[in-house]
Protein backbone atom coordinates (compact mmCIF):
# COMPACT_ATOMS: atom_id res chain seq x y z
CA UNK A 1 0.00 0.00 0.00
CA UNK A 2 3.32 2.35 -0.46
CA UNK A 3 4.35 1.57 2.88
CA UNK A 4 8.11 0.67 3.03
CA UNK A 5 9.39 -1.48 5.57
CA UNK A 6 7.15 -0.13 8.27
CA UNK A 7 8.80 3.07 8.31
CA UNK A 8 7.53 5.71 6.16
CA UNK A 9 5.38 5.84 2.63
CA UNK A 10 7.02 5.67 -0.49
CA UNK A 11 10.75 5.02 0.79
CA UNK A 12 10.76 7.73 3.23
CA UNK A 13 12.13 6.72 6.74
CA UNK A 14 10.79 8.92 9.22
CA UNK A 15 13.99 7.77 11.47
CA UNK A 16 15.75 10.24 9.30
CA UNK A 17 14.48 12.29 11.52
CA UNK A 18 16.28 11.61 14.84
CA UNK A 19 19.91 12.07 12.60
CA UNK A 20 18.35 15.84 11.56
CA UNK A 21 17.68 16.51 15.33
CA UNK A 22 20.96 16.02 16.33
CA UNK A 23 22.54 18.09 13.39
CA UNK A 24 20.19 20.97 13.82
CA UNK A 25 21.14 20.73 17.70
CA UNK A 26 25.02 20.58 16.85
CA UNK A 27 24.72 23.26 14.59
CA UNK A 28 22.75 25.07 17.42
CA UNK A 29 25.11 24.48 19.99
CA UNK A 30 28.45 25.55 18.00
CA UNK A 31 26.73 29.23 16.46
CA UNK A 32 26.04 29.44 20.67
CA UNK A 33 29.52 28.90 21.61
CA UNK A 34 31.07 30.95 18.68
CA UNK A 35 28.52 33.36 19.29
CA UNK A 36 29.34 33.71 23.20
CA UNK A 37 33.05 33.43 22.56
CA UNK A 38 33.08 36.40 20.05
CA UNK A 39 30.76 38.97 22.37
CA UNK A 40 32.72 38.51 25.44
CA UNK A 41 36.69 38.42 23.39
CA UNK A 42 35.23 42.47 22.80
CA UNK A 43 35.40 42.25 26.97
CA UNK A 44 38.86 43.20 27.98
CA UNK A 45 39.37 42.29 31.92
CA UNK A 46 40.33 44.47 34.32
CA UNK A 47 43.28 42.20 35.28
CA UNK A 48 44.88 42.66 32.28
CA UNK A 49 46.46 39.52 32.44
CA UNK A 50 46.39 36.86 29.18
CA UNK A 51 45.02 33.56 28.93
CA UNK A 52 48.50 32.48 29.11
CA UNK A 53 49.19 34.21 31.86
CA UNK A 54 46.20 33.08 33.84
CA UNK A 55 47.30 28.92 32.83
CA UNK A 56 50.41 29.75 34.04
CA UNK A 57 49.34 31.29 37.78
CA UNK A 58 46.94 28.65 38.18
CA UNK A 59 48.95 26.15 37.61
CA UNK A 60 51.68 27.39 39.83
CA UNK A 61 49.49 28.23 42.32
CA UNK A 62 48.28 24.17 42.25
CA UNK A 63 51.36 23.37 42.91
CA UNK A 64 52.12 21.90 39.37
CA UNK A 65 55.28 22.40 37.77
CA UNK A 66 55.25 19.22 34.68
CA UNK A 67 52.64 21.17 32.52
CA UNK A 68 53.46 23.08 29.88
CA UNK A 69 51.66 25.97 28.83
CA UNK A 70 51.87 26.77 24.86
CA UNK A 71 49.93 28.13 21.49
CA UNK A 72 48.23 26.12 19.05
CA UNK A 73 47.21 27.12 16.01
CA UNK A 74 42.98 27.40 15.23
CA UNK A 75 40.56 28.96 16.43
CA UNK A 76 39.11 27.62 19.71
CA UNK A 77 40.80 24.48 19.39
CA UNK A 78 42.36 24.76 23.31
CA UNK A 79 42.25 21.52 25.05
CA UNK A 80 44.84 19.42 27.73
CA UNK A 81 46.72 16.72 25.90
CA UNK A 82 47.75 14.65 29.09
CA UNK A 83 50.19 12.57 27.43
CA UNK A 84 52.18 15.35 26.69
CA UNK A 85 51.40 17.26 29.94
CA UNK A 86 50.47 20.25 27.70
CA UNK A 87 47.58 23.36 27.84
CA UNK A 88 47.50 23.82 24.39
CA UNK A 89 45.71 27.30 23.82
CA UNK A 90 44.28 28.84 20.40
CA UNK A 91 45.94 32.18 19.50
CA UNK A 92 42.66 34.16 20.57
CA UNK A 93 42.93 32.66 23.86
CA UNK A 94 47.34 32.48 24.46
CA UNK A 95 47.54 36.25 23.86
CA UNK A 96 44.60 37.74 24.77
CA UNK A 97 43.22 39.58 28.13
CA UNK A 98 39.63 39.07 26.80
CA UNK A 99 37.05 37.73 29.56
CA UNK A 100 36.45 34.86 26.95
CA UNK A 101 39.88 34.01 26.44
CA UNK A 102 40.72 33.63 30.66
CA UNK A 103 37.79 31.17 30.82
CA UNK A 104 38.75 28.99 28.48
CA UNK A 105 42.29 29.15 29.76
CA UNK A 106 41.28 28.48 33.20
CA UNK A 107 38.73 25.51 31.94
CA UNK A 108 41.85 23.72 30.50
CA UNK A 109 43.89 24.39 33.55
CA UNK A 110 40.68 22.37 34.98
CA UNK A 111 41.45 18.99 33.27
CA UNK A 112 45.38 19.19 34.37
CA UNK A 113 43.78 19.44 37.86
CA UNK A 114 41.56 17.02 37.48
CA UNK A 115 44.68 14.74 35.89
CA UNK A 116 46.52 15.91 39.00
CA UNK A 117 43.98 14.81 41.52
CA UNK A 118 42.91 11.67 39.82
CA UNK A 119 39.69 12.80 39.52
CA UNK A 120 37.66 9.62 38.53
CA UNK A 121 35.25 10.43 35.67
CA UNK A 122 38.49 11.77 33.90
CA UNK A 123 40.42 8.58 34.18
CA UNK A 124 37.53 6.63 33.12
CA UNK A 125 37.36 9.11 29.80
CA UNK A 126 40.92 8.19 28.88
CA UNK A 127 40.11 4.57 29.64
CA UNK A 128 37.69 4.92 27.16
CA UNK A 129 39.28 6.76 24.24
CA UNK A 130 40.71 3.83 22.24
CA UNK A 131 37.97 1.44 22.88
CA UNK A 132 35.63 4.28 21.58
CA UNK A 133 37.87 5.00 18.82
CA UNK A 134 37.35 1.58 17.92
CA UNK A 135 34.13 1.06 18.29
CA UNK A 136 32.82 4.31 16.20
CA UNK A 137 35.43 3.15 13.62
CA UNK A 138 34.16 -0.67 12.98
CA UNK A 139 30.49 0.06 13.95
CA UNK A 140 29.32 0.38 10.50
CA UNK A 141 31.70 -1.38 8.58
CA UNK A 142 30.26 -4.42 10.75
CA UNK A 143 26.65 -3.21 10.31
CA UNK A 144 26.76 -3.37 6.33
CA UNK A 145 29.11 -6.31 6.07
CA UNK A 146 26.40 -7.68 8.31
CA UNK A 147 23.72 -6.75 6.29
CA UNK A 148 24.88 -8.14 3.24
CA UNK A 149 25.92 -11.61 4.63
CA UNK A 150 23.56 -12.78 6.88
CA UNK A 151 20.72 -9.85 6.60
CA UNK A 152 18.68 -8.54 9.89
CA UNK A 153 19.51 -11.54 11.78
CA UNK A 154 23.58 -11.55 11.59
CA UNK A 155 24.73 -10.89 14.69
CA UNK A 156 27.23 -8.56 13.29
CA UNK A 157 24.71 -6.15 13.39
CA UNK A 158 24.14 -6.43 16.95
CA UNK A 159 27.66 -6.34 17.51
CA UNK A 160 28.26 -3.14 15.17
CA UNK A 161 25.77 -1.53 16.78
CA UNK A 162 27.34 -2.16 20.63
CA UNK A 163 30.43 -0.86 19.30
CA UNK A 164 28.44 1.99 18.12
CA UNK A 165 27.15 2.16 21.43
CA UNK A 166 30.72 2.57 23.24
CA UNK A 167 30.83 5.90 21.45
CA UNK A 168 28.13 6.73 22.83
CA UNK A 169 29.45 6.00 26.28
CA UNK A 170 32.19 8.28 25.74
CA UNK A 171 30.06 10.84 24.88
CA UNK A 172 27.99 10.40 28.20
CA UNK A 173 31.04 10.41 30.18
CA UNK A 174 32.37 13.37 28.62
CA UNK A 175 29.91 15.52 30.85
CA UNK A 176 30.59 15.56 33.60
CA UNK A 177 34.02 15.93 33.07
CA UNK A 178 33.60 19.06 30.92
CA UNK A 179 31.25 20.58 33.44
CA UNK A 180 33.37 19.65 36.64
CA UNK A 181 36.33 21.37 34.76
CA UNK A 182 34.17 24.55 34.35
CA UNK A 183 32.73 24.54 37.53
CA UNK A 184 36.43 24.31 38.87
CA UNK A 185 37.55 27.27 37.04
CA UNK A 186 35.12 29.94 37.51
CA UNK A 187 35.77 29.08 41.22
CA UNK A 188 39.68 29.18 41.02
CA UNK A 189 38.94 32.51 38.70
CA UNK A 190 36.52 34.42 41.25
CA UNK A 191 39.09 33.31 44.63
CA UNK A 192 41.96 34.49 43.25
CA UNK A 193 40.30 37.63 41.75
CA UNK A 194 42.13 37.52 38.59
CA UNK A 195 38.52 37.81 37.40
CA UNK A 196 36.06 40.60 38.77
CA UNK A 197 32.72 39.11 40.52
CA UNK A 198 30.70 40.36 37.81
CA UNK A 199 33.09 39.23 35.29
CA UNK A 200 32.75 35.65 36.11
CA UNK A 201 29.52 35.85 35.32
CA UNK A 202 30.27 36.47 31.79
CA UNK A 203 33.23 34.04 31.77
CA UNK A 204 30.42 31.76 32.81
CA UNK A 205 28.04 32.26 30.22
CA UNK A 206 30.91 31.24 27.78
CA UNK A 207 32.21 28.13 29.84
CA UNK A 208 28.14 27.38 29.54
CA UNK A 209 27.51 27.90 25.81
CA UNK A 210 30.84 25.30 25.56
CA UNK A 211 29.56 22.57 27.57
CA UNK A 212 26.11 22.53 25.27
CA UNK A 213 28.12 21.60 22.57
CA UNK A 214 29.08 18.20 24.81
CA UNK A 215 25.17 18.11 25.54
CA UNK A 216 24.67 18.37 21.95
CA UNK A 217 27.21 15.94 20.77
CA UNK A 218 25.70 13.11 23.19
CA UNK A 219 22.07 13.90 22.33
CA UNK A 220 23.16 13.65 18.70
CA UNK A 221 24.89 10.18 19.46
CA UNK A 222 21.96 8.72 21.66
CA UNK A 223 19.75 9.75 18.97
CA UNK A 224 21.63 7.98 16.26
CA UNK A 225 21.73 5.23 18.76
CA UNK A 226 18.36 5.09 19.06
CA UNK A 227 17.67 5.00 15.40
CA UNK A 228 19.72 1.91 14.80
CA UNK A 229 17.68 -0.04 17.02
CA UNK A 230 14.17 1.16 16.01
CA UNK A 231 15.72 0.51 12.23
CA UNK A 232 17.52 -2.61 12.56
CA UNK A 233 15.01 -4.01 15.71
CA UNK A 234 12.10 -3.19 14.17
CA UNK A 235 13.05 -4.75 10.94
CA UNK A 236 13.13 -8.00 12.67
CA UNK A 237 10.77 -8.38 14.45
CA UNK A 238 8.64 -7.74 10.91
CA UNK A 239 10.91 -11.13 9.20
Amino acid sequence: MGYYGGYGYYGFDWTYLLVLIGVVLSMAASAKVNGTFQKYSRDRSRSGMTGADVARRILQAQGIYDVTVREVPGNLTDHYDPRTKTVNLSAPVYGSASISALGVAAHECGHVIQDATAYAPLRIRAALVPVANFGSRLSWPLILIGLLIGGLGSPMVEIGILMFSLAVLFQLVTLPVEFNASARALRILSDSQMLAQDEVGKARQVLGSAALTYVAAAAASILQLLRLVILFGGRRRDD
